[in-house]
């Protein structure tokens, strides 16, 4: 017998209806989320219930801690009845959360943006701009956990309305992809390597390097401003790996007047620098993606230990255009 998500027709306080809430989220984040949505209707409309028994007054002979207790139980089952025919909040978050779930997909690169941090020389980690903060798994009524989408809208985002790239890496590659096609010209590095390293670093986008007032830096790949630098400037949080262990520094990284810039300002770095001299040379005879990557992690690029495996990830299963 299938599991049904809908609990307005069961008893407010079964826990074997909640188990079946919980295994049907856990099966489609659809029916999870419509679920969740109806149950947080609930608690909203017992919150009311609670709101106008504590208006009325309590003074009766018949008042007391039993009768308040089942008082409390009787609201629990009428809100849970009322939620069934909904006031409509339920189904506008299922429209509005279900929105996040079509671009879970693309998230996933994104989340190899937690990249390691460089040193002082060489280029700063995915993870220079500060992370969103978690917040714990949202719970309903019931005390189930909600589905992934509903957790997601209620966690801070670290976007900001002036960001020149988009989420979707189509967009990015679009916008991207003239540049990455310049430095290659100069480096002999293919085009989606780059871009593929600038995905990574950015969450293709989402995590770009920004000033205080959240200004774009347009830097693409977490260079660091070190002491011969004499551009612009902004500080991050980013994460340092030191004898493989993460730790949270702020660093100053350079600020661009735009991408093509950074580009530019990249493929001079692997021109000029000694430390990518092996890279430039596999690049004359013809590279790929395991040896661009692996390159940069033995250049000291990167001290995340799984940088080089998460660039090559993104470098082979992108879909380039």
């Amino acid at each position: 017998m299938a599991l049904s998500a809908d609990l307005s027709g069961k008893l407010a306080l079964d826990v074997q209806a909640v188990d079946g809430l919980r295994l049907q989220a856990r099966k489609t984040d659809k029916a999870g989320l419509e679920a969740a949505a109806r149950q947080f209707e609930a608690l909203f409309m017992n919150m009311m219930l609670k709101s106008m028994r504590e208006a009325t007054p309590q003074d009766s002979l018949m008042d007391n801690d039993q009768s308040r207790l089942y008082v409390s139980m009787l609201d629990q089952q009428l809100a849970q009845s009322m939620a069934a025919r909904g006031v409509g909040l339920a189904d506008m978050m299922v429209q509005q959360l279900s929105r996040g779930m079509s671009a879970e997909a693309a998230d996933i690169s994104a989340q190899a943006a937690q990249a390691g941090a460089r040193d002082i020389s060489a280029p700063s980690p995915a993870g220079a701009a500060p992370q969103p903060l978690q917040a714990p798994a949202t719970q309903d009524l019931q005390g189930t956990q909600a589905p992934q989408a509903l957790q997601q809208s209620l966690r801070p985002q670290w976007t900001s309305p002036q960001s020149h790239l988009q989420d979707q890496p189509a967009e990015f590659q679009a916008r991207l992809m003239p540049h990455a096609q310049a430095a290659s010209q100069i480096t002999g590095i293919p085009a989606q390597f780059m871009l593929g390293q600038a995905a990574l670093e950015t969450g293709w986008g989402r995590r770009e390097i920004r000033a205080a007032d959240g200004t774009p830096s347009h830097n693409l790949f977490g260079v660091k401003a070190g002491a011969n630098w004499k551009g612009a400037v902004v500080e991050a949080v980013t994460t340092e790996y030191v004898n493989g262990v993460a730790q949270k520094s702020v660093e100053k990284f350079r600020a661009y007047d735009s991408y093509a810039d950074a580009f530019r300002d990249y493929a001079n770095l692997l021109r000029s620098n000694p430390r990518y001299a092996g890279i430039m040379d596999q690049a004359a005879r013809g590279l790929d993606a395991d040896g661009f990557a692996h390159g940069l992690q033995r250049a000291g690029y990167a001290t995340d230990p799984n940088y080089a495996d998460k660039l090559s990830r993104i470098i082979k299963t992108t879909p380039w255009s």
